[in-house]
């Protein structure tokens, strides 16, 4: 697979009189947002002392209008960008790798990887799908969601998870369902209080112990298989792990389930959305896109999931 300097170079020097063209459209894209927007506050705002009442029902139509607005002014600009700009620099890692800008991994994954609770709705775009080195792997912006309902019996929506979600071919069929989670609590509870937590988590299976401290501080393991957990996080791959959750610096979440390993990288924004407000040619927003692109397809390489290290049994 290509490396970041080489995707780096490809996204200079073959999408730079793209991106020169898009950068354009989005000043101009960007001056015509900063207008709307102060257009539609000028008329809330004199609506609003108008009326001289009903100012939570103004203030919720106001930021419907300018979030639909808003929604409405980018559509064209986001799709020339991504298939001007992502798509092809998906291609340069990998010809064979089908992208689609408004698909996600499906909820049954999403489910089924165990990472998280059921959502009530579930959004995405952004979808790859293909093989790595003959390991099948699909990955795809995900935003999962849980209805709530407040004092007023109105429902509110809270976020379950944002971010890449990706789900690869494990060359072993499991048994159990092995989960490893950030470890949040002995970060912030210390060791005793953090594994009596842990040890008592109603939603999760029985605490796997593990013997490295280095893994142990970063994430914390539960299974249905405690000898299979320890068979699967070997020492090398729970070096590969922690290597790689270093590499993204942002919460990993990892499952094994029947022959796949899913990932859940939490990034709390839409990955792939084209600046409006920050250049294009900004060196530090094109990394961004390349680095997150590579860290998704490099799963494969990075965890040797192309060396078939047990048999499907």
């Amino acid at each position: 697979m290509k490396s970041v300097s080489e995707l780096t170079d490809f996204y200079y020097n073959n999408l730079f009189p793209t991106l020169q063209r898009l950068e354009n459209d989005r000043k101009n894209l960007r001056h015509r947002i900063i207008f709307v927007a102060i257009t539609v506050t000028a008329i809330f705002a004199s609506i609003a002392y108008t009326l001289n009442n009903y100012y939570d029902f103004i203030i919720f139509i106001y930021i419907a209008l300018i979030a639909l607005l808003y929604k409405f002014m980018i559509k064209d600009y986001t799709h020339e960008f991504k298939m001007n700009v992502i798509k092809p620099l998906i291609h340069a890692i990998d010809k064979t790798l089908l992208y689609s800008s408004a698909t996600h991994v499906s909820e049954y994954l999403f489910e089924h990887s165990k990472l998280f609770s059921n959502p009530d709705k579930i959004s995405g775009n952004d979808y790859v799908k293909g093989q790595i080195d003959g390991v099948n792997i699909q990955f795809s912006d995900i935003h999962a969601q849980k209805r709530n309902q407040n004092s007023k019996s109105k429902d509110t929506w809270s976020t379950i998870f944002q971010g890449l979600f990706i789900v690869a071919d494990f060359n072993k069929h499991f048994n159990g369902e092995t989960v490893v989670l950030p470890d949040t609590a002995q970060s912030t509870f210390g060791d005793i209080i953090g594994h009596w937590l842990q040890s008592n988590n109603a939603a999760r299976d029985e605490l796997v112990k593990m013997d490295d401290p280095e893994f142990e501080k970063e994430f914390v393991v539960y299974s249905t298989n405690q000898i299979e957990a320890r068979y699967i996080l070997s020492h090398s791959l729970m070096k590969k792990l922690l290597d790689f959750k270093h590499k993204s610096k942002h919460p990993v979440y990892i499952s094994f389930i029947g022959t796949h390993i899913y990932m859940a990288i939490s990034y709390d924004k839409d990955l792939f959305e084209p600046s409006v407000f920050h250049s294009l040619l900004d060196y530090k927003v094109a990394m961004e896109y390349v680095k997150t692109l590579h860290l998704a397809i490099g799963v494969v390489e990075e965890l040797k999931l192309n060396q078939k290290l047990w048999s499907k049994v």
